[in-house]
């Protein structure tokens, strides 16, 4: 009987060990990349990680990544009133949408249960990160970041003109539409679980009739498919 009275309450300790992590673990409801891009207070950038100083895990200290916040080039062909250096070039830092500024880091949290993202060092990213009041970049979990590639600007212009639809996320049938502006989400379905095709390659676009439908979001893609 000594013994129940040591192992009693050690199981009860794990338990709510198990309880208290789950209620500090990070959980966000799905949204399409589409609905994030979308959402009014998003700064969506293309940037290099160039550095990264780790946060306080017990201190609720964010972690800082230094960001190389990337710049296109253009030539001004009739330059009259403004030159900039010998070959006449202005360098505009990319911003895809959300408030024009230079940054120069993000902040994420500490860990994965604060909604922390990794990043790599020395890797080119598309990011879709809040905006806080003071001015930073933050992302977390239930933002969005990707590796970037030559697709994402295309990607991003199909976001953009998709903006009045709705996307409506599908668990179970049955799934059904509720008006002309919505798309059905349903990668969550029995069946597609882990797949993402949608999420990857599709954005919601209204049409010439004005119903909203799923479209390719690359170009190369949607020109393969008229083919």
């Amino acid at each position: 009987m000594i013994w129940k009275m040591f192992v009693l309450p050690l199981v009860l300790l794990c338990l709510w060990g198990l309880q208290e992590e789950r209620a500090q673990a990070c959980s966000c409801f799905p949204m399409h990349p589409q609905q994030l891009y979308c959402q009014t207070d998003v700064v969506v950038i293309r940037a290099k990680v160039v550095g990264v100083m780790p946060g306080a895990q017990g201190k609720g200290q964010p972690t800082k990544y230094d960001i190389q916040h990337l710049t296109v080039r253009y030539f001004l062909h009739n330059c009259i009133f403004m030159c900039v250096g010998p070959d006449s070039f202005v360098f505009v830092f990319r911003t895809f949408k959300g408030v024009k500024k230079l940054f120069a880091a993000i902040y994420t949290g500490p860990n994965s249960a604060a909604c922390g993202v990794t990043l790599t060092k020395g890797t080119e990213y598309l990011l879709i990160g809040k905006l806080q009041s003071d001015g930073t970049l933050h992302l977390s979990q239930c933002d969005f970041h990707e590796l970037w590639d030559s697709t994402q600007k295309n990607r991003l212009s199909r976001y953009a003109q998709g903006c009045g639809c709705t996307i409506k996320s599908c668990f179970s049938f049955p799934c059904c539409m509720t008006g002309p502006s919505e798309c059905l989400w349903t990668d969550f379905l029995p069946g597609k679980m882990g797949v993402g095709e949608q999420a990857q390659n599709f954005a919601c676009i209204k049409s010439s009739n004005g119903c909203c439908t799923w479209y390719r979001a690359a170009a190369e893609s949607e020109k393969a498919n008229s083919e």
